[in-house]
């Protein structure tokens, strides 16, 4: 059962995913609402660029399931939240899990859900919240048959980098993606090496499951599809891209661009034109 979903989430020509996160006000977290602060108008836009799939908390899945008609992206439901993301790690940090899960996906018509795995510097005890919360799951993504993608995320520190910024370091990635593998993963979200040339390293630790790449902060339009390309090029089965979509000047734009090259193997000049 969980193919059946995972064929509304990679198209069909290319076998390739772009996913734009669109979940970041879960995190009450300020600067994360930038260009997302009415999630109507967002989605309507994203649906009309027309990607593979957005990810959206409970809260805003509507927004995306109430359109009419067939044709539309597929809903990847964020299942977690946690208190992690601001300069200074608070005294009690958490990762917390939505209640009956899989039941609330299903109800919501879900493709896909995503769980966080947080490596952060400081915070083992998230490290092992997020464990948990993916062992608790797994058996509800069997029975339900729907697919868990797992996102390892590899923390800089909070100081240096105010939370949720890429950390490249291929090692510490590898080794996250394949506890990610080990723990059951359908799909993982991972975080791109500072060297794209040795991401083939991590798609080989993930064993054949598919391996689509996040996109982090917000960098030019020639740097992301430079960026992007080499990634296919090592084997990624595609990308989410949050910020690099929404924070945008054309959101719709960037969106053509990236399934152009996700899906058409469009060159990053042929690319950039179709920014315009």
């Amino acid at each position: 059962m969980k193919q059946f979903r995972l064929n509304r989430l990679f198209n069909a020509k290319s076998g390739r995913c772009f996913d734009v996160a669109v979940d970041h006000g879960f995190f009450n977290q300020p600067g994360f609402l930038t260009g997302i602060e009415d999630m109507r108008s967002v989605v309507k836009t994203l649906v009309d660029a027309a990607p593979d799939a957005i990810q959206l908390t409970l809260g805003m899945a509507r927004h995306l399931q109430e359109i009419p008609g067939r044709f539309k992206p597929s809903l990847v439901l964020r299942t977690d939240v946690a208190n992690i993301y601001g300069k200074e790690l608070p005294d009690t940090r958490f990762s917390l899990m939505i209640e009956e899960t899989m039941l609330q996906a299903v109800r919501y018509d879900a493709a896909c859900v995503c769980v966080n795995l947080f490596q952060i510097p400081g915070a083992p005890e998230v490290h092992a919240q997020c464990v948990e919360n993916i062992l608790r799951l797994k058996p509800q993504a069997d029975y339900y048959g729907m697919p868990m993608m797992i996102e390892p995320l590899v923390f800089q520190p909070n100081e240096k980098a105010g939370g949720y910024m890429v950390n490249g370091d291929e090692t510490a990635i590898t080794y996250l993606v394949r506890q990610a593998v080990e723990l059951g993963a359908d799909i993982v979200k991972a975080d791109p090496t500072d060297d794209v040339s040795v991401y083939h390293k991590v798609i080989a630790a993930a064993s054949g499951i598919p391996v689509l790449v996040r996109g982090g902060g917000r960098v030019s339009d020639k740097e992301i599809l430079e960026r992007t390309e080499g990634l296919l090029a090592q084997g990624a089965a595609g990308i989410v891209y949050g910020r690099n979509v929404i924070q945008h000047p054309k959101p719709q734009g960037i969106t053509r661009a990236l399934m152009a090259m996700v899906h058409d193997g469009a060159s990053v000049k042929k690319s950039l034109s179709l920014i315009k």
